[in-house]
């Protein structure tokens, strides 16, 4: 399978978002390629990780709920290249990779594949049918990166 070309800035806050085992699991080779099997088109993407304070601001700000939330995308451009930012939360990916029973390398990948679909213009909040087929193609790519199926169990 050919893949698209992706040029990744990868980003890590200061203070929890920064830690050693974050840094470890989130080598550039492995967050390009889980990014990559997710890609459609060719790609510019930054990944920032943050703490729960800039997650919870960046979530109150742009989508209005006063929480901290694993991952948010934002698309800037779908076509000709993608051109994106995935912001993921540290602390929340961490508690509920540990809730789920799920390794943190396990939850990245899953967010990280689920943010790159929504930057692409998929949708899982409109319909029944647009949650389904996204969950059913993020398991496929997740099965082809190796790892179970997120939405199993």
């Amino acid at each position: 399978m050919a893949l698209n070309q992706l040029s990744l800035s990868l980003q890590f806050a200061r203070g929890d978002a920064d830690s050693a085992a974050h840094r470890a699991l989130l080598a550039r080779h492995r967050v390009a390629r889980w990014i990559r099997h997710a890609l459609s088109l060719d790609a510019e993407i930054t990944v920032r990780i943050v703490g729960e304070q800039e997650g919870r601001r960046l979530n109150r700000e742009f989508r209005h709920k006063d929480y901290a939330t694993n991952v948010l995308t934002f698309d800037y451009q779908q076509a000709p290249t993608v051109l994106a930012d995935l912001v993921l939360c540290a602390p929340v990916v961490e508690r509920e990779a540990r809730e789920q029973g799920k390794t943190l390398e396990e939850h990245y990948a899953h967010l990280l594949v689920h943010g790159t679909l929504h930057a692409q213009g998929w949708d899982h909040e409109t319909s029944e049918q647009d949650a389904q087929e996204m969950e059913d193609y993020e398991s496929a790519i997740l099965r082809e990166l190796g790892f179970a199926d997120p939405y199993a169990g």
